[in-house]
């Protein structure tokens, strides 16, 4: 009972196979659904909860075995997000490599594309593991059984709660629609009962109330673990919580769920580039993946640092031409001379680039981030000037630290923006800024269906995005494995 079925959708809902299954192993480490029934123990939880992080890893072939063309040789939110983008090109030299790839990239991408079919089943996994995990914990005896404390027992949940959140806010706002699976399934009826898509409403009610239950779970503190600082956190519930509400247009929850970050200790590094190459000693990061370099008994570096090594990953000139002269954050982004994405390899000199098993964190949720959400809410209930005042203070920690070369930003680059300015101007400014501050991070085309000019800016870019890319198709596999039970996304 300790292997998975590999097959469609069931990857994501279905946890184990019989015994006679010889697919695949699990990895070590992974809980089993035999120790959640059986006799759990403390390290069980211990292992079910840090398993459900490994699919916000950037580690390589978590979930196959160099599968490119299923997308599944790394989690896809550079291809996704950024290459699908105008910031992102798929690689320095334009090739025939990862063909699939280029089709996300021009957006001729079919239902059997391997960019929406890795980003489906990284989701899922993570949420299958996490609902073991959650199985676990709130079992009420489960204190007794294990000893787990009940700080320790609250923690844990939180963590799973913000986790599972994480995934499916990934699934909803790439997808639509979606199965929601709450709880672990054991058998193929219940897998195929379950593969049935609800209204992105219910998904949305199902991440704020996780995120609400979180919150309340976690301590008090900016980290919910000294020891592991890595753990998601309460200012990382609030701030997804945040990012929720953001993008169901509840401006007015934003900035005071945003203004509790602050209490929390957190704020924006003095430089730039801190929070990329930081240990959990800064300022500013909410939430990462701790990559660690030779890491055991399961790898936990970032292979992401290897592809970058093979040539892919590169800026676009319309990337390039968005910043303004002697904009610093340029050269922390990219070395366009070195072909070195600095932000991506979390180095200034060129250092990690081709490691499969590098140390840099991936960070997910920063305080520039959140705080340009606030900006971004402000505007639209129609404060231009408190927005400006945040745009402002972001561009304030741009010019006055130091460039990538340890040089003083020269005297009048990035100057403020004026606070009497209209509304459609201070969008324009804020669309520029989050750009800037944001790229290579995962947000740009998020950020453009966000705001409804996803067609606009994309046709201008010679991309032909269509009504129908406003989301991501439903794998054409886990249609078929589910017997037609889930539906697809129109136009596709």
């Amino acid at each position: 009972m300790k292997n998975y079925i590999k097959t469609g959708i069931l990857i994501g809902i279905l946890s184990f196979a019989s015994c006679d299954d010889e697919l695949s192993k699990n990895p070590i480490g992974l809980t089993t659904q035999d120790q959640v029934n059986t006799a759990p123990t403390l390290t069980t939880i211990e292992n079910a909860v840090r398993s459900s992080y490994d699919l916000l890893s950037n580690r390589l072939n978590i979930l196959g075995e160099w599968d490119w063309s299923g997308g599944l040789v790394f989690q896809n939110d550079y291809i996704m997000q950024d290459i699908a983008s105008d910031d992102m090109e798929k690689k320095w030299v334009s090739d025939g490599d990862q063909p699939w790839m280029d089709d996300i990239n021009n957006f001729t991408f079919t239902s059997t594309n391997g960019g929406p079919n890795g980003l489906w089943k990284y989701d899922y996994e993570g949420i299958k593991r996490i609902n073991i995990a959650m199985n676990l914990l709130t079992n009420p005896d489960i204190e007794n059984i294990t000893g787990i404390t009940t700080d320790r027992k609250n923690q844990l949940l939180g963590e799973c709660y913000f986790l599972r959140s994480y995934y499916y806010f990934s699934l909803v706002t790439n997808f639509g629609d979606v199965p929601l699976i709450l709880r672990p399934v054991q058998t193929y009826q219940e897998a195929f009962d379950v593969a049935v898509r609800v209204p992105k409403d219910q998904v949305w009610e199902q991440i704020k109330g996780d995120l609400n239950k979180a919150k309340e779970l976690f301590p008090n503190t900016k980290y919910s673990s000294d020891s592991e600082k890595w753990r998601a956190s309460k200012g990382a519930a609030i701030a997804l919580l945040a990012k929720s509400e953001l993008y169901t247009q509840n401006w007015g929850a934003v900035p005071a769920l945003v203004d509790q970050l602050s209490g929390l200790g957190f704020s924006l590094n003095d430089n730039y580039f801190q929070s990329f190459t930081a240990e959990y000693n800064d300022n500013e990061v909410v939430f990462s993946f701790d990559h660690q370099t030779n890491a055991t008994p399961t790898r936990r570096g970032n292979g992401i640092c290897a592809p970058l090594g093979w040539g892919f990953f590169a800026p676009s000139q319309s990337f390039l031409n968005e910043f303004e002269a002697n904009d610093p954050r340029l050269l922390y982004t990219v070395n366009v001379g070195a072909q070195n994405v600095n932000k991506m390899l979390g180095s200034l000199n060129g250092a990690n680039k081709g490691n499969d098993d590098a140390p840099n964190n991936k960070v997910y949720i920063r305080y520039a981030d959140v705080l340009l959400w606030k900006a971004e809410a402000l505007l639209n209930n129609g404060d231009t000037a408190a927005a400006v005042a945040i745009i402002n203070q972001i561009r304030q920690r741009a010019r006055n630290g130091v460039d990538a070369n340890g040089n003083a930003v020269p005297a009048g680059t990035l100057p403020d923006r004026s606070t009497a300015a209209d509304a459609a101007t201070v969008r324009t400014w804020l669309i520029h800024e989050r750009r800037v501050e944001l790229g290579f991070e995962n947000q740009r085309m998020l950020d453009l269906k966000r705001w409804g000019i996803a067609q606009e800016v994309m046709q201008a870019h010679g991309k032909n995005f269509q009504p129908r890319h406003m989301l991501y198709p439903i794998p054409q596999s886990e249609i078929d494995a589910s017997a037609g039970t889930l539906t697809q996304n129109q136009g596709y």
